[in-house]
């Protein structure tokens, strides 16, 4: 009997229906914000994806973007690259000082050593700029060029001026010395030339003296003869210098 009942109790009773679950709360989303009238809403920001790739996309710093890096510089700079700077000769003064090699100017010395030779050079050039300005220099180096571009150096630092009278003549006779060279110059008129050996005359001639005659006494070293005719032209004295220093006029 009761196993009967229970039956008949489980046929009366309602089966449960099941309830549907409720919604998960959806997500805020952020509404966008009205843009002021006459004025145009700004664009939606887009986020980058996370990764190795984003940081390309994000303008990360890459093997690629060393060349943006040379751009910003110049930029910086006010679009001028960098670079080494130019000298503009236009805005310089034009060099009156001309140079020439004395004949027989290049000497070689040679040093021995433990390995061997050891050469070296040196070059006696004379600078001036043919109005009554002159000078000699003289250097050494390793190398010919060097050793020319030395002596020019040194010759363009010793410039001295000296008088000039008449048609490119000096205004009287004077000697010069240096070690056992002496050297003697005397005024001559037009059309004579300079009338000298070939070391004399560079130096005359660089000096614009075209009219002279010369001669030269002692030791014909180069070296001392260039350097004894400097002296020569160095001592001398204009008409006005004399007069002002005997306080006399001459004739």
């Amino acid at each position: 009997m009761s196993e009967e009942v229970s039956k008949n109790n489980e046929q009366e009773m309602p089966a449960e229906t099941p309830q549907p679950e409720a919604d998960a709360p959806a997500e805020a989303v952020p509404e966008a914000t009205a843009a002021p009238e006459g004025q145009t809403p700004p664009p939606p920001v887009e986020k980058a994806p996370r990764g190795r790739g984003g940081r390309e996309e994000r303008g990360g710093r890459g093997r690629g973007d060393r060349g943006d890096r040379g751009d910003r510089e110049g930029k910086r700079d006010g679009g001028k690259r960098r670079g080494p700077k130019r000298r503009e000769d236009s805005d310089q003064p034009e060099d009156e000082f001309t140079d020439t090699l004395v004949p027989g100017g290049i000497f070689r010395c040679s040093a021995t050593v433990k390995g061997g030779r050891r050469l070296s050079f040196a070059a006696l050039v004379v600078v001036g700029d043919g109005k009554g300005t002159v000078g000699a220099g003289y250097g050494k180096a390793k190398e010919v060029p060097m050793a020319i571009q030395k002596a020019i150096k040194i010759g363009r630092r010793n410039v001295a001026p000296f008088p000039l009278v008449g048609d490119g003549t000096i205004p009287h006779e004077v000697h010069g010395r240096f070690g056992a060279a002496h050297v003697v110059l005397v005024p001559a008129g037009p059309g004579t030339g300079v009338i000298a050996g070939s070391t004399v005359k560079t130096v005359l001639e660089m000096g614009g003296v075209r009219n002279v005659l010369t001669k030269s006494f002692g030791s014909n070293n180069r070296k001392n003869l260039v350097k004894a005719t400097v002296n020569a032209l160095k001592s001398l004295r204009s008409h006005e210098l004399v007069e002002s220093l005997r306080g006399v006029k001459i004739s």
